[in-house]
C-alpha cells in the first residue's frame, strides 16, 4: 500500500510539472521560488470533486484559461493548470478535479479586467464543467 501511495505521489508531481502552461524561470536554490514570484497575487480557481460532476480538461486548457488570460493583459505573469489525480491519503476521495491559477502583479487590476468579462467567463463554464468553482486569492510569500 505504501508503494502505491509513493508511486501515486511521484506520478502526480510529474504530471503537474508537465502540465504547467509556461516556461519555468530559473529557481532560487534556497526556497525553490523565483524572485519574480514573491509578492505576486495568486488567484486559484478550484473545482471540487463530487459524484456525477464532470470536467473537460482539454477544453479548459485549450479554450477557457487562454480566454481568461487574454483579459488580464500585462498584469498576468503566468498561469498554471492542474489536474487532480488523488487525495494523497489512501482510500479518500479526490478533493479537486482541477485547479487553475493566475499569477498577477495587482489584485485591483485583475478585478478591473475580470469585471466587464464576468458574464462571458461564467457563460463558458457550461462548455467544460457542471461544477461551481471555489476561488481563493492569496499572496506568494515564499
Amino acid at each position: 500500500m505504501k508503494f502505491k501511495l509513493i508511486l501515486s505521489l511521484l506520478l502526480l508531481s510529474s504530471y503537474f510539472v508537465a502540465l504547467s502552461q509556461e516556461k519555468q524561470p530559473e529557481k532560487s536554490s534556497k526556497h525553490n521560488i523565483t524572485a519574480t514570484e514573491k509578492g505576486l497575487i495568486k488567484i486559484s480557481i478550484l473545482y471540487p470533486y463530487a459524484e456525477g460532476k464532470n470536467f473537460n480538461m482539454e477544453y479548459y486548457a485549450a479554450k477557457h484559461m487562454p480566454m481568461v488570460a487574454g483579459f488580464l493583459g500585462s498584469n498576468l505573469v503566468k498561469y498554471t493548470i492542474e489536474k487532480g489525480l488523488s487525495s494523497g491519503i489512501p482510500d479518500q476521495p479526490l478533493p479537486f478535479m482541477a485547479i487553475g491559477s493566475f499569477y498577477v502583479k495587482s489584485l485591483s487590476e485583475y478585478q478591473a479586467a475580470i469585471a466587464p468579462n464576468r458574464d462571458a467567463i461564467r457563460a463558458d463554464f457550461t462548455n467544460y464543467t457542471n461544477v461551481t468553482p471555489v476561488i481563493f486569492v492569496s499572496e506568494v510569500v515564499q
